[in-house]
């Protein structure tokens, strides 16, 4: 089960939606025509400070952070941030990626639809909807008919107040729906790597890389795309702390860390596939 690779035409086709959607955006502003917007709103400066200390701890070459920093500033400051991890990356062969991408991410706020427009921080735009795709999500299709409407293609102008039921509506389904395409995810990967096992048997040695850590242990993701908890209650004789800025477990006896973007070799304990977990054991 190999990942997707991107390639040149992928790229050209996400440079034209966006275009599209940012095109569709302006016009339906300008026009004053009721729509929903897909709007990211920029991060909180508190968020961006945790992000260069959380870098810091990881080695990561890190820009320099003003005292007081606007909403603005705190989106330039993580998109800095974000050029020092591909950077970073890169000088380790890849190394790190997932984990250092992950907390680039958890700095930024979540996107959502609003029936005003409050531009999108996360492409560095000051309008953006989603228009591209109105057979799988239901905002595309609220802006394609406030588009016809605005054009006199017979479609009726939305209702302002429709509209603004639905931003709300729209985005808790988005969530919802990303929940359970998560949940169902680790689940059909949990099958997936049973029947592997079967094939490979239960002694089988992987190695993986730590895309998180927890008081409990870290998480590891291995064999493209499988992913499981390495608990600290396995790794037998220390004890294991959790930094502060929630990146690194140091072993108070030995002094061994175990970071964020570690390569590591694990094996396989135990699945519950209905459960959606993996629980792993560190290779000697």
């Amino acid at each position: 089960m190999a990942p997707s690779v991107q390639t040149e035409s992928h790229r050209l086709i996400e440079h034209l939606m966006i275009a599209a959607n940012e095109q569709v955006a302006r016009h339906l502003e300008q026009a004053s025509v009721p729509t929903l917007y897909r709007v990211h709103e920029p991060p909180e400066p508190e968020a961006a400070r945790r992000l260069v200390a959380q870098l810091a701890t990881l080695g990561v070459a890190t820009p320099p952070v003003r005292d007081h920093l606007s909403g603005a500033e705190a989106a330039e400051l993580i998109a800095e941030c974000s050029r020092a991890v591909d950077a970073h990356v890169r000088r380790r062969d890849g190394q790190g990626r997932m984990g250092l991408t992950f907390l680039v991410l958890r700095a930024l706020k979540q996107a959502h639809y609003a029936p005003r427009n409050l531009g999108h921080a996360g492409l560095g735009l000051s309008h953006y909807c989603h228009f591209t795709s109105p057979i799988r999500r239901y905002p595309d299709l609220v802006c394609h008919r406030a588009l016809l409407s605005s054009v006199g293609a017979g479609e009726e102008r939305p209702d302002r107040a429709r509209v603004a039921d639905l931003a709300t509506w729209t985005s808790t389904r988005e969530r919802d729906a990303m929940t359970i395409e998560r949940d169902a995810d680790r689940v059909a990967r949990c099958f997936l790597l049973e029947r592997e096992l079967g094939k490979a048997g239960l002694d089988a040695r992987f190695s993986g890389e730590v895309t998180g850590v927890i008081g409990a242990g870290a998480f590891v993701r291995f064999r493209e795309g499988h992913e499981g908890l390495l608990p600290v209650r396995r790794l037998r004789g220390d004890w294991w702390d959790l930094n502060e800025e929630g990146t690194i477990l140091h072993g108070s006896r030995s002094g061994e860390r175990i970071r964020l973007g570690d390569p590591v070799d694990v094996r396989v304990e135990r699945i519950e596939a209905p459960r959606g977990r993996v629980d792993l054991l560190p290779v000697d």
